[in-house]
């Protein structure tokens, strides 16, 4: 059994004794640690209600992790509203809807049918700081619980969010559901049995698009490996091509990941998916500053013309963001680092590498609704095939190696090892150690993991032998401390 405790929530598989799996008294005391660090946030006078919305995927599990959490936070003498089988940012988006004072998604991602977690939100339907975090994992351990009196329970009601959410995602200036129902669009999607195969199939039947389910009963009997890689996708791929669809559509459990299908059934590449939709939003703003004399930035406003994502997503992004004059943003791997760095430089678009589109106009969460009525929106105007519009986009293959260590406190003496080697090169040392290569606009990225003595590698170049190549010569440099060591 597994359960990981850390600053962004608590994760395992479920069963097994406390502190081993994602056990109910571990659901109990994390759940109440939220509680306690959520008044001390947002102080209220006496007599005011606390709210959190609370939402699911459909994991086997989420019944029963649903009755502890919601339970807890009313003998806490929280309201409760349970928004049911709800993706990540359909929850997300339902606490600013409530005006409540936080929410509880239970989602273990991509992981498989036997894990959940518990993603923890703040009041504006964001994830929480790595301080917050931190302040909840202190108070949970420390076990000192306080429950409401018979008086002074919390409520329960259930609301269902996804109308509400469609509803603001077709409302966006820069989805044009008239374009999309015209272009007469035919795709498959896999929601891998979970609640993609809910609120998915909702979206492209308002926006005209004819749609072939795959696995989009919501049973929690994940058909394949939910994580939405092409090695994963392959009953999707056949589908696309035997019902000779446009595209097909893969997100995971939660839906806040999307991966695209080209017509011919091979993959449009996840990396690819932030790309196309920050080059459909940059290349609209250029235009209209073309056709209007005004300049991109006040057309853009609120936001500017930037973008960013996580240092392991690909320089493609850079490169299409700086086409249309605009600025790049790299930050620290997670989500709540991508939202951070996109406030700060006023992103227009942001996200990560694994198909997580962020478009702050809606929300600050990865949210795969918006990256599909955003997406085809752009399909439908340059009409082309899924596989044209792929070529028009800078070509980078990224490799993905790990180096397993027997002692943590190697990590720190090959990143250090790294940084001397490169120290000519472009060297950033925001999250583990990422070299770039400008002239040959390779680079590669070293992370320690948080939980086991591994560093993983991840390098780009413009072919899978050149990023192979780059990572080996990461793995040698490991290879000559090691032996030092020894």
């Amino acid at each position: 059994m597994t359960l990981i405790k850390s600053i962004s929530g608590i994760r395992g598989t479920i069963g097994g004794a406390p502190g081993e799996g994602l056990s109910p008294i571990d659901v109990v005391k994390f759940t109440y640690a939220y509680c306690e660090k959520m008044k001390e946030r947002r102080p209220k006078a006496s007599g005011e209600r606390y709210k959190v919305v609370v939402g699911k995927d459909a994991r086997l599990s989420g019944d029963m992790v649903e009755q502890l959490v919601c339970g807890t936070l009313v003998s806490c003498g929280v309201d409760v509203v349970k928004a049911g089988f709800a993706s990540t940012p359909t929850t997300e988006m339902a606490v600013v809807f409530e005006q409540a004072d936080g929410g509880i998604i239970l989602t273990a991602s991509h992981n498989p049918k036997q894990w959940n977690a518990l993603k923890l939100l703040n009041e504006r339907g964001e994830f929480l700081n790595a301080a917050e975090g931190a302040a909840i994992l202190e108070c949970a351990e420390a076990e000192n619980f306080s429950f409401a009196d018979v008086d002074s329970l919390g409520c329960m009601e259930d609301k269902d969010f996804t109308d509400a959410h469609l509803d603001a995602v077709l409302a966006l200036p820069m989805v044009d559901v008239e374009a999309v129902r015209n272009a007469h669009f035919k795709v498959a999607l896999d929601a891998v049995n979970s609640v993609g195969g809910i609120i998915m199939p909702r979206l492209l039947e308002r926006l005209g698009v004819e749609c072939i389910c795959v696995n989009c009963e919501p049973t929690g009997e994940f058909a394949h490996n939910p994580e939405p890689l092409p090695s994963n996708l392959t009953e999707l791929s056949e589908a696309v091509v035997a019902n000779k669809a446009d595209m097909g559509i893969s997100v995971d459990p939660d839906v806040d990941r999307l991966a695209l299908i080209c017509e011919d059934g091979k993959p449009f590449g996840e990396e690819y998916t932030l790309v196309s939709v920050a080059d459909y939003l940059l290349s609209r703003v250029y235009d209209e500053a073309l056709a209007t004399g005004k300049s991109m930035e006040d057309i853009a406003a609120p936001y500017s013309m930037a973008t960013s994502s996580n240092l392991s997503s690909s320089r493609a992004l850079r490169d299409v963001t700086e086409q249309y004059g605009g600025v790049y943003n790299a930050s620290a791997v997670g989500e709540v680092n991508v939202t951070t760095k996109m406030k700060e430089c006023g992103a227009i678009i942001g996200g990560e590498g694994n198909g997580g589109v962020i478009y702050p106009a809606l929300h600050y969460g990865r949210d795969a609704m918006v990256g599909v009525a955003l997406f085809l929106t752009n399909l439908a105007y340059k009409k082309m095939k899924v596989s044209e519009l792929l070529a028009t986009y800078p070509h980078y293959v990224i490799a993905k190696n790990r180096i397993e260590l027997s002692d943590k406190a190697l990590i720190g003496k090959i990143m250090d090892a790294v940084k001397t080697a490169f120290a000519d090169e472009d060297v950033n040392t925001v999250d583990g150690v990422k070299v770039s290569f400008e002239s040959r606009k390779e680079w590669v990225h070293l992370r320690s993991s948080n939980t086991e003595p591994i560093i993983r590698i991840y390098a780009e170049a413009a072919t899978k032998e050149a990023a192979d190549a780059l990572a080996q010569q990461m793995i040698a440099i490991a290879d000559k401390v090691l032996a030092s060591e020894a």
